[in-house]
């Protein structure tokens, strides 16, 4: 396949969105788009970005994709939350490119909880669940909201009186036994074939708003292996998929939940091998493909990054080289992404440095290759680096005379180490 597709992620500011982006951003078979209703992260990650469609549940949704998918010739639209899935499924006919997504009588009945245990009834590893107050035996039970995602709305209820209080808010739940065992995410791939080809469970060790941000993936036994194939058998999935487990008092797995969509951290799944993001494009677009996982063991942890917009711009960088691009006989490959960026940018570079010795020998010892830098000069100890440097440039060092130096001399930004980060472009 010659020819790159063009993949719009939509809505581009869910952590669906991100392990889709983070999962295709190297293919060379593919160019992201995102398209999202608020300003979001979605502009730090996706390098082509549009903002202010209306919600998922809004009109005009529809036509404004369509805009968005002519003008840049979008191919696939990759849904990255729930609704989104649902709505474009739905509304297939109408778009102007295909929807990454399964079957529409499976998008539906995993929308819904209550819609899925009543599909799946008679399975042996469904909890018991009920639909009023009065059928319920005893407490605790569990409750969540029958259509959402993550843990939004999900709880213990201990009495009557509780539960009666809750179902008073007008949500329409689901109520199923209270399961006070481990609870694991099993990620799964369905070929175009209908085949099971992957079953990967993944446990929820630190969870945050709904999102599990501690994992590690472990092999599958025969009884989780069992659910996923019968789950396979009755619905119809179509590329990548998951469901959500949790283990009664005797330690049996029951049924949480199951969704035809790329999960938030199948990076933990990704990194064992399988990118599911991507294979699930192979089968829209009728490949059949073989799976090749390394069979390690990891553990993925996850919390927030920070990633920066900034209104600086410039032609050159002036780096140091002791204590700045080499850190502790180290080096800094944090600043060195950096200067690459800069450099595939266009930016002129200059290692600008007092070093004690020959540079070159140095950075050969180092495997920094001088090509790197536009000019390479090192100056006595009495040399004032300002007279070096020129207008519309930025200077990095990690000395803050220096610093304060050159930017009352030059009027121009300067950075410390740990303010490069500001200056990163992680758009693709």
């Amino acid at each position: 396949m010659a020819d790159k597709k063009n993949i719009l992620v939509f809505p581009a500011g869910t952590e669906i969105a991100f392990e889709i982006h983070q999962a295709l951003r190297y293919s060379k078979f593919v160019r992201l788009f995102g398209a999202t209703s608020v300003p979001c992260h979605a502009e730090f990650v996706f390098e082509r970005c549009f903002e202010g469609l209306p919600f998922v549940n809004e009109p005009g949704l529809i036509e404004a994709l369509n805009r968005i998918i002519d003008e840049n010739q979008i191919d696939y639209v990759y849904p990255a939350h729930d609704s989104a899935l649902l709505r474009l499924t739905q509304e297939q006919e109408k778009l102007h490119a295909k929807v990454v997504t399964s079957d529409l009588q499976t998008v539906e009945i995993c929308r819904d909880k209550n819609k899925t245990y009543a599909f799946l009834a008679g399975a042996d590893y469904l909890p018991r669940s009920w639909h009023t107050v009065e059928e319920v035996p005893a407490f605790p039970v569990f409750i969540k909201p029958a259509v959402g995602q993550g843990a939004q709305g999900a709880r213990r209820i201990d009495s009557r009186a509780a539960l009666e209080e809750a179902l008073a808010d007008g949500v329409d739940y689901a109520m199923c036994e209270y399961l006070p065992g481990e609870e694991f995410t099993v990620d799964c791939f369905t070929d175009r074939h209908g085949a099971l080809r992957l079953c990967s469970p993944r446990s929820r060790d630190r969870i945050r708003a709904g999102i599990a941000v501690r994992s590690r993936p472990f092999p599958a036994d025969e009884r989780i292996r069992a659910i996923a194939e019968d789950l396979n058998r009755r619905l119809s999935f179509n590329g990548a998929w998951f469901f959500q487990l949790k283990q009664n008092a005797a330690g049996d797995y029951r049924l949480m939940e199951a969704a035809p969509r790329i999960a938030g951290t199948m990076g933990a799944t990704r990194n064992l091998g399988y990118n599911l993001p991507l294979l699930t494009l192979y089968n829209h677009w009728g490949f059949d493909v073989e799976l090749l996982g390394n069979g390690n063991a990891e553990l993925l942890d996850r919390a927030f990054i920070s990633r920066f917009a900034t209104d600086i711009a410039y032609d050159a960088v002036y780096v140091d080289f002791d204590d700045t691009l080499i850190v502790d006989g180290k080096v800094n490959t944090e600043l060195m992404g950096f200067l690459y960026q800069a450099k595939n940018a266009g930016k002129e570079i200059v290692l600008l440095s007092r070093h004690s010795t020959e540079l070159l020998p140095d950075l050969e010892r180092y495997a920094i290759s001088p090509a790197l830098f536009s000019e390479i000069v090192r100056l006595d100890r009495a040399d004032d680096k300002t007279r070096f440097i020129k207008p519309h440039s930025i200077f990095i060092d990690d000395s803050f005379a220096e610093r304060r130096r050159v930017k009352e001399a030059c009027h121009i930004p300067v950075f410390d180490l740990d303010m490069v980060e500001s200056l990163l472009d992680w758009r693709m």
